[in-house]
């Protein structure tokens, strides 16, 4: 279960409640969840425990979704999927590459963006994108100009800009659904000690090597 409350549609702002609509055809989302991806939908109900954050997130799914964009679609999800590939977000993850499909990728791409590194399936420009989304990411925005003049060698700055901007908000999208529990992100901690077996003595475990025979 998500870590906060969720809201029923009989307790969201009327707004709220048009998305909700949208989404869930009428339904109240936490009595009946599910969306047509298959998820619980639940990053929707709890986003709107505050409605103006929910607004500004929806706000922020217009924007990259926008006729105005000069970044290429397909440049877009390469960069929110790998971004959710990185933060090990399921959620962010899966949801792009289902929407990587919706604007062209190429299935072989779709596949290889994990280990795009070793692939031989992008151009160039991709391949400029997916390494600026790395540093952009792991490098927390220590990005080398080598790599940003590979960037640039593809974009227009406008392009760069959306790209950097539409990339950091689902990077941020990936953390939130991690700390929150949220949707494919409602996992337990998985690293945790793994008990000895019973007969075990003793807590320390190379404590028999390296001895002198």
């Amino acid at each position: 279960m998500p870590r906060l409350r969720q809201v029923p549609r009989a307790e969201a702002p009327p707004d709220v409640q048009t998305v909700y609509d949208l989404l869930f055809g009428g339904r109240c989302p936490v009595a009946e969840p599910g969306t047509a991806t298959g998820t619980p939908g639940n990053w929707w109900t709890v986003f709107a425990l505050v409605p103006d954050c929910f607004r500004h997130a929806v706000a922020g799914f217009a924007f990259y979704r926008s006729p105005k964009r000069k970044l290429d679609p397909r440049l877009r999800e390469l960069g929110q999927t790998r971004a959710g590939f990185l933060r090990e977000s399921q959620f962010v993850f899966s949801q792009h590459c289902k929407a990587s499909r919706d604007v062209g990728l190429a299935e072989e791409k779709i596949q290889a963006v994990a280990s795009w590194s070793g692939s031989d399936v992008f151009t160039p420009a991709e391949r400029a994108v997916l390494a600026y989304v790395d540093e952009l990411v792991l490098q927390n925005g220590r990005v080398q100009d080598a790599c940003f003049e590979r960037l640039r060698a593809h974009l227009s700055e406008e392009a760069i800009l959306e790209l950097t901007y539409i990339t950091a908000l689902y990077e941020m999208h990936a953390i939130m659904t991690r700390a929150l529990r949220l949707e494919w992100d409602d996992v337990p901690e998985r690293i945790v000690e793994v008990a000895a077996p019973p007969a075990a003595k003793g807590g320390d475990f190379m404590g028999g090597v390296g001895k002198g025979e």
